[in-house]
């Protein structure tokens, strides 16, 4: 199984509540992030990106690191870890974007991928005036398709002439290539977005109770049958550990106990407008009063794994071993100091069948 981190480069990283650590975005941090992460062997970190946030006295996402700037920042201070910025294609030009994840490739010595956002929040790119009309809400996954193949075609040959139905390419030039094929992520929950991401991604991102996250992975298995390639899954927890099963549960409610409700409103709001049924909208308002076990609102309707070190190990090993999942991205309260508890106190005591996995995940496929 590979283990990467779900970087915080938007305020407050993924807790909506004002009892969880409040962080302005910095590089300074997001970097102390990256390297302990690398220290301790994990795989991969990927930023997200974020136009407007939805405000409440956290001020939850309201400010957020540009995400191609930042990993590329993070690529000259690292070694070993893969890196994967995140598009939202509404925002740039897929040619632009494909110069960009080129020049990390080469920066990073091969190790850019890229996390596909579609966009399901209107407002972010009302406000830009980059929304293209409340149609768009069915029909980003199409939009999304034609705007990857542009960038796969751009990636293998350095040029393309390409008329579609989004956009219209004559002789795009996009030089020079990386030297090998970029792997490409997404977080598709709707049937939309696991087709999308069997025919044409390499990971899926999940965020979905234990149940949903084996009904995702099965339809995403089957799906790449269809294709003829195969595609992983990627399941997203935040890590809430200490020394006892108790105190992390203290620690875990008191971090409900702050839920900023006012951000949480906003977020739900924003959600309730997107007509994709099945997707992360429909998760994130149905996460309102679940258990923080299968994904509250105040953890934007993450699953936490809560306990003590040998609690949260063995979870991993349920999750292994009861799920087609191939990878976490993981988050937490408190980032460095949680990446080097999960390094030092729970990595090692995983299974020898769970950690020798790790070398065994899908590649990057045409």
């Amino acid at each position: 199984m590979k283990f990467g981190v779900f970087l915080p480069n938007g305020s407050n990283g993924y807790i909506l509540s004002t009892r969880s650590p409040q962080y302005t975005p910095t590089y300074a941090h997001n970097l102390a992030i990256t390297q302990e992460a690398e220290r301790h062997g994990l795989d991969f970190v990927l930023s997200m990106i974020k136009f407007r946030g939805f405000g409440g006295p956290s001020g939850y996402w309201n400010a957020c690191l540009e995400s191609f700037t930042l990993m590329s920042a993070l690529a000259a201070q690292t070694s070993r870890v893969v890196l994967y910025p995140s598009v939202a294609i509404l925002s740039i030009h897929p040619a632009v974007a494909a110069r960009m994840v080129a020049t990390i490739d080469d920066v990073s010595g091969g190790r850019c991928g890229l996390n596909i956002v579609t966009g399901w929040n209107r407002p972010e790119y009302l406000q830009m005036g980059m929304w293209p009309g409340d149609e768009y809400y069915e029909r980003r996954y199409e939009y999304a398709a034609e705007y990857l193949r542009i960038m796969k075609s751009l990636w293998r040959d350095g040029q393309v002439s390409h008329k579609g139905e989004f956009f219209d390419l004559p002789d795009c030039r996009c030089l020079p290539t990386p030297h090998r094929d970029i792997p490409i992520v997404c977080a598709g929950s709707s049937p939309r977005g696991v087709r999308f991401t069997a025919e044409l991604g390499d990971h899926n991102f999940v965020a979905a109770p234990l149940d949903k996250l084996r009904k995702i992975g099965t339809q995403l298995k089957d799906a790449t049958h269809e294709f003829g390639r195969q595609v992983g899954t990627y399941a997203q927890f935040v890590i809430v550990s200490a020394d006892t099963d108790d105190e992390a549960r203290r620690r875990a409610d008191a971090i409900l106990a702050g839920a900023d409700l006012e951000a949480i409103g906003n977020v739900v709001g924003s959600a309730s407008l997107d007509t994709n049924r099945g997707g992360t909208s429909d998760e994130i308002q149905a996460a309102i009063g679940r258990p923080i076990e299968e994904g509250n609102v105040v953890f934007m309707g993450t699953p936490v794994l809560c306990g003590s070190y040998e609690t949260v190990a063995s979870q991993i090993e349920s999750i292994a071993a009861d799920t087609p999942v191939d990878g976490l991205l993981l988050s937490f309260p408190d980032f460095v100091g949680g990446i080097r508890d999960f390094g030092a106190k729970i990595l090692p005591l995983l299974s020898p069948s769970v950690r020798e996995t790790r070398t065994a995940q899908p590649e990057a496929q045409p």
